[in-house]
Parts: structure tokens; sequence; C-alpha cells
């Protein structure tokens, strides 16, 4: 197959297997197998694939088919245009939640010490430790082989983060000026109607918010002031119906100064929160 028949052929496998975007996904397949660019493609669309490539191409068609993610074929995702290592033991970073890194990076500083919850991947963590050299950053999780995935970034991308296994809070130690989370916040029965590819192929750990979507915010809300220092933030991604009830979880705990960000959309994607000055931190 020449270039151009390799992408017209795997636009139309993917269109008629049901795949969202398939000229889309057809290309970076392409680009991924054969490891040529745009660029070489629209000077030389005629250029064979070669037969290699071509096995390659054919074999993450008939893999994304089957609504295996894209990201989980190629192994990476851009991420605050950075490249992240990605496996079906993380979520896949998403573009709305550049939305929170933007946000904390408006307060964060160099000297600052911050915790990221949930860390997944590590591309919150990671991605604030790459554009504000100069502060502390840890990353909790719970699930071992997700810090391993976060670890890999962490390596690859040569900064100096902390990886904790964490169940939240557990074995957290020392106070914070930030904490961001991108906790789970799908409410558990939304979970089945969700698309196949996040449904079927990403952690669901990583996506269950439990009965009301709200279950990691609670805890969030009520067990940060403990962690943060006096004026110290809290950012949180949330889903675009649960602004107001987690403004009112952080409320609750003390929080003053909330704020709802909107994404690129215009729907709810942030909420963050500052504790007061003069706010006593207890067993921080």
């Amino acid at each position: 197959m020449t270039l151009r028949e390799a992408c017209r052929y795997g636009a139309d496998r993917l269109r008629d297997a049901g795949v969202p975007e398939a000229e889309l996904d057809a290309w970076y397949l392409l680009e991924w197998a054969s490891g040529l660019g745009r660029s070489h493609y629209l000077a030389y669309p005629e250029e064979e694939l070669g037969k290699e490539a071509e096995s390659r191409f054919l074999e993450a068609l008939e893999r994304r088919e089957r609504r295996i993610p894209l990201q989980h074929i190629t192994g990476e995702q851009e991420f605050m245009g950075l490249s992240f290592l990605v496996s079906d033991q993380v979520l896949i970073p998403r573009q709305d939640t550049e939305i929170l890194v933007e946000q904390a990076l408006k307060y964060l500083k160099p000297g600052m010490r911050f915790l990221d919850l949930c860390t997944g991947s590590g591309c919150i963590l990671l991605s604030l430790l790459h554009f504000c050299p100069g502060a502390e950053g840890t990353g909790a999780d719970l699930s071992l082989t997700a810090l391993e995935v976060a670890e890999r970034n962490r390596k690859r991308l040569s900064l100096p983060a902390k990886l904790i296994q964490s169940d939240l809070f557990e074995k957290i130690e020392g106070s914070f000026d930030l904490i961001v989370s991108n906790p789970p916040y799908i409410r558990r029965d939304e979970i089945p109607g969700l698309m196949e590819e996040v449904r079927l192929h990403e952690p669901l750990m990583a996506l269950d918010g439990h009965g009301d979507g709200l279950y990691f915010y609670r805890k969030i809300a009520e067990q940060s002031p403990r962690y943060l220092r006096a004026g110290g933030l809290l950012c949180l991604e949330i889903g675009c119906d649960q602004a107001e009830s987690v403004s009112e979880l952080l409320r609750e705990s003390g929080f003053e100064e909330i704020e709802i960000i909107r994404d690129l959309a215009g729907l709810d994607r942030v909420v963050r929160g500052r504790l007061p000055e003069d706010r006593s931190q207890e067993g921080a």
C-alpha cells in the first residue's frame, strides 16, 4: 500500500467499526506505525508504506476496531505540550485537565511544596514541576501499577518528584502550600453508559466516584485542611455538573475565596478554594 492508500483504508475500516473520528485515528496509527510525520505524508503520498510498517499498521487497526484506546496502542499521550507514557493502568490524560494545571500554575511558585492526589500517570504532578522549576512536588495514588507508570514518566522527563502509595492522605506527612487532584468522579450508575474505550479499557478505580460521584471530594475537602498551610490553595477537577456540590463541601470545611473555572467548551471544570490565613493547622 502507498501512504495515501493506507490512510484511506484505515479510515474506512475504523468508520465501518463505528470508531469515532475514524479518519483522524487512522492517520495517527499510520504515523505511529511508519514513523513518518504529516509533512512527509503530504510531500510523498504515493510512497510505499513498507512491509514491516504495514504489518504494524494493520495490527493497530485491528486493536482500534476492538475499541482499544488509541493511546493504549501507541503508548503515549500529549499533555501540556509534554509526552506521557500511558497504559491501561492509568487514566489517559485529557485536554480538559490542562485547565487544572493552568489554574495551579497561577498560584504555584518556586520553593512551594505541593501534593497531587490520585496522581495516576503523573501528568498533573510532572507538568507542574516542569513549568515551575524549584517547586517541590509529591504524587500519591492507591494503585501501585499506576505509580509505576508515573515513575517511568518522572524518569523520562527527568523531574525530581516524590511518589507515594497512599489511600488519599493515609501516608502523607507534612504540610503543603497547594493540593491538586483529579479524583474519580463518575457516578457509579453512569459507568455502564460510558464509551467502550473508557468503560472497558481504563481503570475502574480511576473513574468510580461511588454513588453520587462526590465520595472522594468529601474526603479531600474534609481532610485537606490538616495538610494545607494557612492561606494554602486546594484545586480540584470536577464533572461539569458538580461545581455547586463541590463548592459547598469546601465551604463546610472552612475554605474561602471559592471559585469555579470553566473549560474551553464553557463547562464547569475546576473548583478552587483557599484556607484563611489565620486558620490553625491541625496535625500538619
